[in-house]
């Protein structure tokens, strides 16, 4: 296991720059995800991790070595891809064994290591089948244990369950996280669907057109989002955004909105009289009230635990999410009235959150 640094990292292509001057380490044994929209240069980051794609400048460190002039068979790191990328004509025992095998690794290393990756990912009945012989998880499984009999430092998984259907990805989400928490090795993920993110890292790192957005914990980013965008990417159904204007007088801080409505400024919220704000609520954070903010209802979608509310407040969505069972008829006008503890204030301007 190994600790991995990127210092001061950029890559152009040409004369357009996609990464600009990244930033951060990854703690040995930790699993970090890096996460956003396409295009924010993820993939590009892990590549140069890997070896795939030159480093236009900066720094990456593996276990304290800087590895920016190593050819990536010798950076001791494994990798995971979207295409599972296995050999058709191999069988599943020899795909996962055949790294081990160009290394020539003595046969009974290879056969214990073979051994081992199958019994850990469930795959002990299948090693004599062929790619074509196995479901979607399966493979996916297969191209995990091919990285895992090489036990590298560092293993980088490059949206390995974008190819799965919905159940599927939930069921490996759960493997991938429980194959960390059983060999410790220090796993880097990159995705653009936060709920993986939020389920499975121990840090996130949320990026932006080549920038990182904010680093932390999945609860840290929840709860205590830096800016617009990482209140937007983070959580599913997404939060809420109102604008309004902040008023501040004789100590009180109140939110108006459009249409007449005034609502009370979040809890510990910054911000000057007559700023122009964005108020941000998460969906689960609204509750049915008398008065708040008055909302009409568009579509009701019980789930059974749930009820999801789209509503709409002057031209703006509202989604909210009710534990109790509703039947609202569309077109009813219902009060909404913000968890002012766990609701946001953000600057209409910057977009940066406007703390105390």
């Amino acid at each position: 296991m190994a600790s991995v640094s990127f210092r001061d990292i950029h890559k152009t292509y040409g004369k357009v720059k996609v990464i600009h001057g990244i930033d951060f380490t990854i703690a040995d044994g930790e699993f970090v995800v890096l996460v956003g929209p396409s295009g924010c240069g993820k993939s590009t980051l892990l590549r140069m991790l890997a070896g795939l794609e030159e480093i236009s400048g900066g720094e990456i460190l593996i276990d304290g070595k800087v590895v920016n002039d190593l050819e990536s068979k010798d950076r001791d790191i494994a990798m995971v891809f979207q295409s599972y990328a296995l050999y058709p004509h191999m069988t599943v025992r020899e795909n996962m064994g055949f790294s081990l095998r160009l290394r020539k690794a003595e046969r009974h290393l290879l056969d214990d290591r073979v051994g081992e990756a199958a019994r850990i990912l469930n795959l002990d009945k299948l090693l004599d089948r062929y790619p074509r012989e196995l479901s979607g998880g399966q493979r996916q499984r297969v191209a995990m244990g091919r990285a895992i009999v090489r036990e590298p430092q560092v293993f980088l998984f490059d949206e390995p369950l974008s190819n799965l259907d919905a159940k599927l990805r939930v069921g490996m989400r759960t493997e991938i996280k429980d194959l960390h928490q059983r060999l410790k090795t220090t796993s880097i993920y990159v995705t653009h669907d936060q709920i993986e993110a939020m389920t499975m890292g121990d840090k996130i790192v949320v990026m932006r057109d080549g920038y990182i957005e904010q680093t932390g914990s999945p609860l840290e980013l929840y709860d205590h989002p830096a800016n617009l965008f990482v209140a937007g990417f983070i959580g599913s159904p997404a939060m809420n955004f109102l604008p309004g204007t902040l008023r501040r007088a004789a100590g009180d801080a109140r939110v108006e909105l459009s249409g007449g409505t005034s609502i009370a400024a979040p809890m510990n919220a910054g911000g000057a009289d007559g700023q122009p704000v964005i108020v941000g609520m998460r969906p689960e954070h609204l509750a049915l009230a008398d008065s708040g903010i008055p909302s009409k209802v568009v579509v009701v979608e019980p789930t059974g635990a749930d009820t999801f509310v789209a509503c709409r407040h002057e031209g703006t969505d509202v989604a909210v999410v009710f534990r109790e069972r509703h039947d609202f008829a569309p077109g009813t006008v219902i009060h909404l009235q913000p968890d002012l503890r766990r609701a946001h204030l953000f600057d209409a301007g910057t977009g940066r959150r406007l703390a105390a």
